[in-house]
């Protein structure tokens, strides 16, 4: 089966809309912004903002807007993102007392920031997370947790350790329509839980990049972008940002990233079958899959993947990319399924619902009209993300996406790789949190970082 290749301008409308993430240039009135009115500083949370690059942009717009929030630091080891943070601010809001780093440490070390945020190379989460929460800092961290399975675990351990606030960025979570489909599967209306399918964007192939010269390290600092990293030659492409006009292909890396079937998009809809099986403190018993990679090229990860993964409830699992999930479709004719290949289907005995991002749909349709009563399963309710993390700071309860949740639905992503990778079924303990007989297997589950960095 050969591999799929698209344009750089094709994933990049397919993406941006998956991704949610915009940059400055777009306009927003001071009252969208929620600036008129006042907030006593007492009140207020002063944040820090590490990776303001395309979506790390994104979070930085919205979070400035609210009229509760602070910005006292932003951190990339981009000069031009740093120096283009620092500019809006100042023309949005008059907001001259940012100060921007190039080492996320400096920033952490500051005892007058309360929160941060997260929204780097996936590579790099793992170590800023444990850094924050040593640090004292509630975080709002963009998914996956790390594509080092350790750090994930570390990160978990730091943060309940500080007892500081986590907010995972599956903001799926915070979408009526996915709280509604959830509670469906959970409360019995689709009859018993059998299978969730889930159908998500995959990843690309890319040509191999030539080496260029390193960046002088004032404008960008390539070492630390690598971080933990192996030692690559530089090529603009790696590392590039959609903040720069391209969507580089760092996402698509294995070093850095596991693809689509993390946190190019996969883990939202992972996460949204994890909250509708019940299984958000627990995990699966067995995985196994197939998987197609790039023939040559820079990028690594699996642009065709189908995973069969069994819970203990008996409730199983079949995660495939869009186009393996579309040549499926036929197989829900029968059952008045129009399935567009991006999304997450429960199936129950009685019914079905299927949800995605702008829709949801159900047979029989009536269990859309479905009145909950008070004593069936309500699902944590939230409809800003950011606004759920920003008041869980003040009160110190846990967000809907918690670092705990945040594991487990990023486990989901790590195992599915490694069964594809290693071409066999496995077996795997949800409470040790490691696989059951095969040493090669629990060897997968770390990477070793490139020094001085180490968890």
């Amino acid at each position: 089966m050969s591999s799929k290749r698209i344009s750089r301008r094709e994933f990049l409308r397919r993406s941006a809309g998956a991704a949610g993430a915009v940059w400055f240039p777009y306009v927003v009135s001071p009252a969208a912004l929620g600036k008129f009115g006042s907030v006593a500083p007492s009140e207020r949370i002063v944040m820090g903002f590490i990776g303001v690059g395309s979506m790390g942009g994104g979070h930085l717009l919205r979070f400035a807007g609210y009229d509760d929030v602070q910005v006292a630091a932003v951190c990339d080891v981009r000069e031009l993102f740093r120096r283009r943070a620092r500019d809006w601010l100042a023309g949005r809001f008059g907001n001259r007392d940012v100060t921007a780093y190039n080492d996320f440490r400096e920033l952490l070390a500051r005892e007058d920031i309360d929160a941060v945020t997260v929204v780097t190379p996936e590579h790099w989460h793992g170590l800023i997370g444990i850094e924050a929460a040593r640090q004292g800092k509630s975080m709002y961290c963009e998914k996956p947790a790390d594509v080092n399975f350790a750090a994930v675990k570390a990160v978990r351990e730091a943060v309940q350790r500080a007892g500081v606030v986590f907010q995972f960025g599956t903001q799926q979570r915070s979408d009526n329509k996915f709280r509604q489909a959830c509670e469906l599967a959970r409360n019995g209306r689709l009859g018993r839980l059998h299978t969730i399918m889930i159908g998500s964007l995959h990843s690309i192939a890319f040509a191999n990049q030539p080496n260029e010269p390193v960046p002088a390290k004032k404008e960008f600092d390539y070492d630390m972008w690598l971080g933990p990293a192996p030692w690559a030659p530089y090529s603009y492409e790696r590392c590039a940002s959609r903040a720069m006009g391209t969507d580089g292909m760092w996402t698509h890396i294995y070093d850095y990233s596991l693809g689509g079937i993390s946190g190019a998009y996969g883990i939202h809809h992972v996460d949204i079958a994890q909250w509708g099986n019940g299984t958000d403190h627990t995990g699966p018993v067995e995985v196994e899959g197939t998987g197609v990679l790039p023939e040559d090229g820079l990028a690594d990860t699996f642009v065709e993947w189908d995973v069969k993964i069994k819970y203990g409830n008996g409730v199983r699992l079949v995660y495939m990319d869009t186009e393996t999930a579309m040549d499926r479709a036929w197989q829900f004719r029968s059952k008045s399924l129009n399935w567009p290949g991006c999304g997450v289907l429960f199936e129950g005995s009685e019914g079905w619902v299927l949800v995605g991002r702008g829709y949801i749909d159900a047979e029989p349709k009536g269990l859309l009209r479905t009145v909950f009563g008070p004593d069936e399963d309500r699902l944590y309710k939230s409809n800003d993300h950011r606004r759920n993390f920003l008041d869980c700071v003040k009160s110190r309860a846990k967000t809907i996406c918690p670092v705990e949740t945040a594991v487990r639905s990023d486990t989901l992503c790590h195992l599915s790789d490694i069964a594809i990778r290693l071409s066999r079924k496995l077996q795997w303990d949800p409470v040790k949190e490691q696989f059951i007989g095969d040493e090669q297997a629990n060897r997968m589950l770390t990477r070793p970082m490139r020094s001085p960095w180490r968890l």
